[in-house]
């Protein structure tokens, strides 16, 4: 029996079974098949091989594909960042249930799609941002400007005034990453055109001008007939989701807020403690003149092309320390770095953090005017020549203590506001079916809201975190408090439901007149449309005046009108335009309602706009309205064909 069960199992249809066993374990590991794993993913990218465009995302082919995650929790910091922007800039307008939108976070999550895509488009097209780039990137932003022009100190003291602090290198990482990813989406931008006849062709449509006739129609009588109660039962029970009393809630809470704590005593000798400490933070560095000449190396050049840098690299470097060497216009002659060539070289003034590792090691232990290289990095050979030094200086104690207090202050009341809020969360778990023991052991104030929908309130209710709070499942039905929920920086909440009232029809003895209010509401506005049908048929057999004479109206003409017109309305002199010209001896005849009020019209002429009477000016203000359409359109085709190229999947539970 064992020979046989040998024999079984050493036949080529074993062998065949046993390698495609081996093929999964060979390529991805024992681990993938005994070890769980859980997604976090708020969108996945999968991109196939390049060797296989084709190849399909079945396993085990679908280990062949690479796959960028962008992780729910990633996402979730971006919303928060974009949710205290919109309310800085919104203030008080401000609607977090708008914000909260599911679209709103999808249309955000869009834009980290798009980051990412473009990002591996770059990588793949092999592009590379130099220095000089990121350094002219940085001075161009007004925020570390004085007077107009780059101010290191500047720069420096807002880096590290972020929270968390960043370094320059960190900053120049982040400027590097965003050049490469909007390069060729801004490259596309600046590279679109219109030509002569686009111009000519909008420039006519602005400037169209319609003849037109219309009739403004009275305004139907009220609507005073009988509403029999049939008619009222139908209309109830068509329209019913209009007359349901929503589900509501009323809660009692407790608050937390450490801007309404009483402001911390700071000790003079704590202040000097945490200025020594900060000592860096209050230092303006050291700043060198640095001027280069790259002898630049591909990543892929071979050992020759390696050989013959390092050689040309020496070569320039014996030149440039010769006696009485023109650095500069060596640099223009000979320098790679298509940025600093044209001026001889020169990168500014640098600190720190701002050049390669190897070149920044070598920079910062010269001496002024001193010539050192070649240096490798990863860009090449650099043959290196200091400049000026100017030394770092530090800010006296006196200048900086009421910054150094404020700081201090913060932290203390942070400090604070969480002990308070830390005790709070311990007392409310030991009895969470109230929060009045909890307030009185912490000397908090149990307050309550008024009774509110899903749509909200005022005050507490109009958060979105507490609306989703207070109309969970678990609040409901436990009738329990909720864990700690954050409503800004030091300022919390927890909440408890102590009246619940589900969504329920109003009975129609309750709605009977709002049901009757609707019935003659909507007899009175299909008489209004009626009315208008019948001249708008009448206009088309015949003309519009003869019309207008036979139903006793008004009609008034309107010659020479232009688009943005206000008379007789925004809404009637868009319906005007909207309308195709006429043709032959067909007069278009349409009707429009606005503010309440039907508009029968006829399109009697059209006149283009006269291309004479545009100025140079005007038509350049326009052609560069056009190409900048044109850019933008051609950035989101580029990206929308970028993103055809991935698999993406998206966790809309997790967003």
């Amino acid at each position: 029996m064992l020979q046989k069960l040998r024999d079984s199992t050493s036949g080529w249809i074993a062998t065949v079974i046993l390698g495609l066993l081996i093929v999964p374990f060979a390529f991805f590991g024992m681990e993938s098949y005994m070890s769980q794993r859980v997604d976090s993913y708020a969108a996945r990218i999968a991109q196939p091989p390049s060797w296989w465009q084709s190849a399909p995302q079945a396993w085990p082919l679908s280990y062949l594909w690479r796959t960028y995650d962008i992780d729910s929790a990633d996402f979730r910091q971006r919303f928060e960042q974009a949710r205290m922007r919109a309310r800085d800039e919104q203030g008080d307008k401000f609607d977090a249930k708008v914000f909260e939108s599911a679209d709103n976070k999808r249309k955000l999550l869009d834009q980290m799609i798009d980051e990412q895509v473009m990002r591996l488009a770059a990588e793949g097209h092999g592009i590379v941002v130099s220095d000089v780039e990121v350094r002219n990137a940085i001075q161009a932003v007004p925020d570390f400007q004085v007077d107009g022009k780059f101010d290191v100190n500047r720069y420096q003291l807002l880096l590290a005034s972020q929270s968390p602090a960043q370094t320059p290198r960190d900053f120049d990482n982040r400027i590097r990453d965003d050049l490469q990813v909007s390069l060729i989406p801004n490259r596309l931008a600046q590279s679109a055109f219109v030509t002569n006849a686009d111009v000519d062709r909008v420039m006519r449509l602005l400037g169209e001008q319609r003849d037109v006739s219309f009739v403004m129609l009275p305004a139907m009588p009220a609507d005073t007939a009988a509403v029999t109660p049939a008619q009222i039962q139908a209309w109830y029970k068509s329209h019913a989701a209009e007359y349901r009393q929503p589900e509501t809630v009323r809660l009692e809470y407790v608050e937390v807020d450490g801007a309404t704590m009483p402001p911390p005593v700071v000790d003079e000798a704590a202040l000097r403690t945490r200025y020594e400490g900060d000592a860096a933070k209050f230092s303006a560095a050291e700043q060198r003149e640095v001027s280069h000449i790259l002898v630049q190396v591909a990543a892929d050049a071979n050992d020759a092309d390696k050989k013959a840098a390092e050689a040309r690299a020496n070569k320039l470097a014996a030149e440039a320390r010769a006696p009485g060497a023109d650095f500069a216009a060596l640099a223009k002659a000979n320098s790679d770095d298509a940025g600093s060539k044209d001026k001889g070289g020169d990168l500014g003034l640098m600190t720190k953090g701002g050049l390669p590792g190897p070149f920044e090691d070598a920079a910062f232990t010269m001496k002024p005017g001193e010539v050192r290289g070649p240096v490798k990095s990863d860009f090449g050979w650099h043959i290196i020549k200091i400049g000026k030094v100017l030394a770092g200086s530090q800010r006296p104690f006196e200048e900086v203590r009421a910054q150094l207090e404020a700081e201090m202050q913060e932290s203390e009341r942070e400090r604070a506001y969480n002990e308070l809020s830390g005790k709070l969360v311990d007392q409310v778990y030991k009895s969470p079916s109230s929060l009045e023991p909890a307030a009185k052991a912490t000397g908090l104030e149990v307050k309550t809201t008024p009774t509110f929908s899903r749509a909200g309130g005022p005050g507490l209710a109009a958060n979105q975190k507490v609306l989703r709070a207070a109309f969970s499942e678990t609040l409901i039905q436990d009738g329990t408090a909720s864990d700690p929920i954050e409503l800004g920086p030091n300022h919390s909440t927890m909440i408890r439901v102590i009246e619940h009232t589900p969504e329920r029809p109003r009975p129609l003895a309750e709605v009977s007149e709002s049901v009757v209010a609707a019935i003659r509401s909507d007899r009175q506005r299909k008489a209004a449309e009626a009315a208008a049908d019948a001249l708008v048929k009448a206009a088309k057999a015949s003309t519009l005046a003869k019309a207008a004479d036979g139903a006793k109206l008004a009609m008034a003409e309107m010659n020479a009108l232009e688009r943005g017109s206000a008379i007789p309305s925004r809404r009637a002199v868009d319906a005007f335009f909207d309308t195709p010209r006429p043709r032959g001896n067909l007069v278009p005849v349409g009707k429009v309602e606005a503010g309440g009020q039907y508009i029968v019209y006829a399109i009697r002429a059209v006149r283009d706009g006269d291309l004479a009477k545009a100025s140079p000016q005007e038509r350049g203000q326009l052609r560069e309205q056009l190409s900048n359409i044109a850019g933008v359109d051609a950035q989101k085709a580029y990206v929308r064909a970028s993103r055809a190229k991935y698999e993406i999947k998206v966790a809309e539970d997790r967003l």
